[in-house]
């Protein structure tokens, strides 16, 4: 059972998730999945479609943005739209976390919905390090 990682109220990120989680998901009153693996990144992880209908299958909403290395603008984009969209909490999920959040953070600094100390203390509550990610 993977460990959910609180963020804020409305985002949780999380290391690889199985399918299974997916309905715990559910009940712990998430809304939304996003997937930021990629694709056959790992053997015998999850694809994309599996996570999707077990997600749907769980009562859950799904957007896969995958993203390798660094997010482009468009994912950080992506992944803000649908956080702010989504009507309760998102878990966003990648092989550490990281990508998840780090995508999720350049998005709240970009569009002025966080600052950059703020970003940090929040990634650091939740077990990562931002400080680099987000200059300072």
């Amino acid at each position: 059972m993977t460990g959910f990682r609180h963020v804020t109220d409305s985002l949780s990120v999380s290391p690889q998730i199985a399918v299974e989680d997916l309905g715990r998901a559910a009940a712990e009153g998430f809304v939304l999945v996003i997937n930021n693996r990629p694709d056959d990144e790992e053997p015998g992880q999850p694809s994309s479609a599996q996570m999707e209908a077990a997600a749907r299958a769980a009562g859950l909403a799904y957007a896969h943005i995958p993203v390798r290395g660094g997010p482009t603008p468009d994912q950080v984009e992506a992944v803000r739209r649908a956080v702010e969209a989504a009507e309760g909490p998102v878990l966003a999920f990648c092989r550490s976390g990281t990508r998840s959040i780090v995508t999720w953070s350049l998005g709240q600094a970009i569009s002025g919905a966080s600052d950059r100390d703020t970003l940090v203390r929040q990634g650091a509550a939740a077990g990562y390090d931002l400080s680099g990610v987000l200059g300072g």
